[in-house]
């Protein structure tokens, strides 16, 4: 009795992953035909970034912001941490712009926002890197006033580590196809942190800076539109060891968990390879949805990491693929616990 419900079930899983798949396709094929609309609105801009360490590029990084192709804009850079090497390498770079305002001190996102002089607020988290046309393409966006908020999607790239390389893999293809099939549908009510723009009365009507993802899933409260940018920024994973990546990855699932209860289960569909095969453990004759859960999730990752990414990581990992949905598994699981 308790087999055919289980064939059953997984059966009715592996189908709605399935269908996930299908329609992030679509949703990739969506986002690639848009191209943002140029507009003579260009309003200043403050730029808020988070600094932690003086890491591998820090400078460069530092340097893209300061030559942003903008006509007006300033640069709020912030540590958590007076005694944080990275406070100095923010002033020796700001020093060599003077022609752009800027301010490098010790505080906290919100802070620096509170200090702020301009009303759009642009974040880009510490390790974010971006061309110098991000301010131009993102202040063009905003150009429509029942736009609230602008987040860009990010391509992440990773160091020489399995464990960084495998979470680099699941966002540029998992959690991308989320994002794109959330745009289509019209249901973006949430902001990626890797990179936004959001106008001062929203980031107040939600409450202020907090914690990673905290922003982000509060700003679907907001009386407007969150419009997902057609600027593909890049997030630099680094190269972390297996104990600080599976904690950072079990804190961003709980996180998530917290933040939408009720859209957190359905993470599970993003996932159709191990779905299928637990399909084929149960009932061996089920074999041909097996291989179209497989071909599904394949295909995916190829119309997000490829098409929309262009990702070089996941066109040379792409085997890895079954590995980071086990582990995906795992961390989605521990995400209801704690």
């Amino acid at each position: 009795m308790i087999l055919p419900v289980l064939t059953v079930l997984l059966a009715v899983l592996v189908s709605g992953a399935v269908l996930h798949c299908v329609l992030a396709v679509i949703a990739s094929a969506a986002y690639r035909r848009r191209r943002p609309e140029p507009s003579r609105d260009m309003p200043f801009l403050s730029v808020l970034k988070p600094l932690a360490g003086d890491e591998e590029g820090l400078r460069e990084d530092l340097r893209c912001i300061f030559e942003q192709e903008y006509p007006e804009f300033e640069v709020l850079l912030s540590v958590a941490d007076g005694a944080d090497p990275a406070l100095a390498v923010g002033r020796e770079v700001s020093s060599k712009y003077p022609e752009t305002h800027s301010k490098v001190a010790a505080g906290n996102l919100r802070a620096m926002a509170a200090e702020a002089r301009y009303d759009v607020l642009v974040m880009i988290d510490r390790d974010v890197r971006a061309r110098p046309d991000l301010l131009r393409v993102i202040a063009s966006e905003m150009a429509n006033l029942s736009v609230q908020a602008v987040t860009c999607p990010y391509r992440a790239s990773a160091g020489l580590s399995l464990w960084s390389a495998l979470e680099a893999v699941g966002l540029n293809t998992d959690f991308l196809s989320r994002v794109l099939v959330a745009q289509m549908r019209g249901s973006m009510d949430f902001a990626i942190g890797a990179a936004l723009a959001i106008r001062r009365e929203a980031l107040d009507a939600t409450g202020g800076f907090g914690e990673d993802f905290e922003i982000d899933f509060r700003v679907g409260k907001l009386r407007g539109r969150v419009l997902l940018s057609s600027f593909i920024v890049e997030r630099v994973l680094g190269a972390q060891p297996f104990r600080a990546n599976i904690a950072h990855r079990f804190r961003s699932a709980r996180v998530r968990r917290r933040a939408r209860p009720r859209r957190y289960p359905a993470e599970i569909f993003g996932n159709p390879i191990l779905l299928a095969a637990l399909l084929l453990l149960v009932a061996p004759a089920c074999w041909p949805l097996f291989a179209l859960g497989v071909i599904a999730r394949f295909w995916v990752a190829y119309a997000t990491a490829e098409k929309v990414l262009h990702d070089p990581l996941t066109r040379d990992l792409w085997y890895l693929i079954p590995v980071q949905d086990v582990l995906s598994f795992v961390v989605w699981v521990g995400g209801f616990l704690g």
